[in-house]
């Protein structure tokens, strides 16, 4: 176990690993990095240039990987709002306690939980939001609509402008009643979005202006993306320019988006003392039908959602295209350019990883399952501290990813419990065993071939229920802050729908 001269050491509960986070005021005598963090919504593991997209041209975010290090085995979660609270808390969402210890499809950090924009605004960071933030409790008797204590101004950051859920569920804008207000901090001022064609160039004017008025000291800009979820957008500059559709358009204008920050840093000297990260919240959303079925109602056209090949399905399903994601690192003259890495690494890494780089603390007693990896990213080490992923649907365990293995746990069709992910997920009626570096599509089963791996894998896979939780079950190390006990939004006694 570390010694003195190391703070707060960070139990990874299923590893059994022990890490831990320099005491700030050695940090800080280190230049501290602004850090900012792109989130993009529903893209696929393939959709940029330098992750084998034939038809999205991405020449920003090309020169950015090229210019640092690409990640091939980075894990998120398989929907929007479970994802955003892994990255925020750095934990899995099971372990997350959220008010009234209702367990949401859409997981919302009770307001005692800690976020990274608390770490880093308590590091002495200026710290904003721009974009989507998707972790609030709705509450009609507010005046925005959501509990203030849920919001971001609330869970760490200075400044938020963006919007407090998603964008739509339908394909076109005319397709449902739903519309998204805009929110400046607590104050509504656009009330209803009628069209998302503006969206990305906004939110750029909105990331250039914010790092221009904190250049002088070190700042958090968490920059989440609408795009590409439907319904998209795209500015005139690029609306029916992509050979990719109009999915394609929104992902070369987020391209497009991410040059005119890079060139901005590099404009105001901050090229070199500035982390820039960029990543997306789970996989491209594919349903064709609703569901999939064969003769399933037509939902979302092709040319509406992205691509996840070579890697097997989708957002919502339980393989490797609902949550393995593109994740670039930049950090001219300390991340070494061209890297590339297949290790595993995922979003609750980023928390006690920028705690490390910019000098902050966690709490003794705060358990997460994060690992500081940016002695990885820093290429100080050629390995990723993380050799584990777990596999959740909402509160449903999966399966497990070890090293190269991954067990994929015998489950029913539509899973109680899991509302409407479920109708996503299909039957599995025995353990499925595959080697990802061969096999990342995941087409053969060895279970039959390595009883040993399946034995073992299991084995962590009951360490993981006793500590985060199960459907059926409530972990150990699963965090309440209210009385009482814990509760899903859709029961197991409810009867799964088609």
């Amino acid at each position: 176990m570390p010694t003195s001269s190391r703070l707060h050491p960070l139990v990874a509960i299923i590893a059994l690993t022990f890490v831990s986070l320099p005491h700030a005021a050695s940090a800080a005598a280190a230049p501290r990095p602004n850090i900012i963090v792109i989130f993009t919504d529903d893209q696929g593991y393939q959709d940029l240039g330098c992750f084998g997209s034939k038809t999205i041209k991405t020449p920003n975010l090309d020169r950015m990987a090229a210019g640092g290090l690409m990640l091939n085995g980075f894990y998120a979660q398989p929907v929007c709002g479970v994802s955003r609270a892994a990255l925020m808390t750095g934990s899995y969402p099971i372990r997350v306690g959220e008010p009234g210890n209702l367990k949401r499809l859409h997981t919302v950090p009770h307001p005692k939980e800690l976020t990274m924009a608390e770490v880093l605004k308590g590091a002495g960071y200026a710290t904003a939001l721009l974009g989507k933030w998707h972790l609030g409790k709705e509450d009609k008797s507010a005046p925005i609509g959501f509990d203030p204590a849920t919001m971001p101004n609330a869970q760490g950051f200075d400044y938020f402008y963006g919007t407090p859920l998603f964008n739509g569920y339908n394909v076109f804008m005319a397709d449902g009643p739903f519309r998204s207000p805009i929110l400046r901090n607590s104050e509504v001022i656009v009330k209803a979005v009628e069209n998302w064609d503006n969206i990305t160039a906004d939110y750029t004017r909105e990331a250039i202006a914010y790092i221009t008025a904190h250049r002088e000291k070190p700042f958090f800009l968490y920059l989440a993306h609408n795009m590409p979820h439907i319904p998209l957008g795209a500015s005139p500059a690029f609306k029916g320019k992509s050979a990719g559709g109009p999915y394609g358009d929104a992902v070369e204008e987020i391209d497009w988006s991410t040059g005119e920050i890079l060139r901005t840093l590099r404009e105001l000297g901050l090229d070199e003392q500035t982390l820039v990260i960029f990543t997306s919240d789970n996989g491209p959303w594919v349903e064709t039908t609703h569901a999939m079925a064969p003769t399933g109602k037509a939902f979302i056209p092709r040319d509406h959602s992205g691509h996840a090949e070579p890697l097997r399905a989708w957002k919502m399903s339980a393989w490797e295209g609902g949550s393995r994601v593109p994740f670039i690192a930049r950090w001219p003259g300390k991340i070494p350019a061209g890297g590339k890495s297949d290790d595993i690494l995922t979003t609750m890494d980023l928390l006690p990883t920028f705690a490390t780089l910019a000098g902050g603390t966690l709490p003794v007693s705060l358990r997460i399952d994060g690992l500081d990896a940016s002695e990885f990213l820093l290429g100080k080490s050629t390995r990723s501290p993380r050799t584990e992923f777990l596999y959740y649907t909402g509160c449903l365990l999966t399966g497990i990813r070890q090293q190269q293995w991954k067990l994929v746990l015998p489950r029913p069709a539509n899973p109680p419990g899991t509302g409407w992910w479920g109708r996503l997920i299909e039957e599995i009626k025995e353990p499925q065993l595959f080697d990802l570096t061969a096999d990342p599509g995941e087409t053969t089963n060895l279970a039959p071939r390595h009883p040993d791996i399946v034995a073992s894998l299991s084995e962590r896979l009951e360490a993981a229920r006793n500590e985060l939780g199960d459907i059926d079950r409530t972990g150990r190390g699963a965090r309440f802050f209210e009385a009482g006990p814990r509760k899903l939004q859709v029961p197991l006694a409810t009867a799964a729908k088609p």
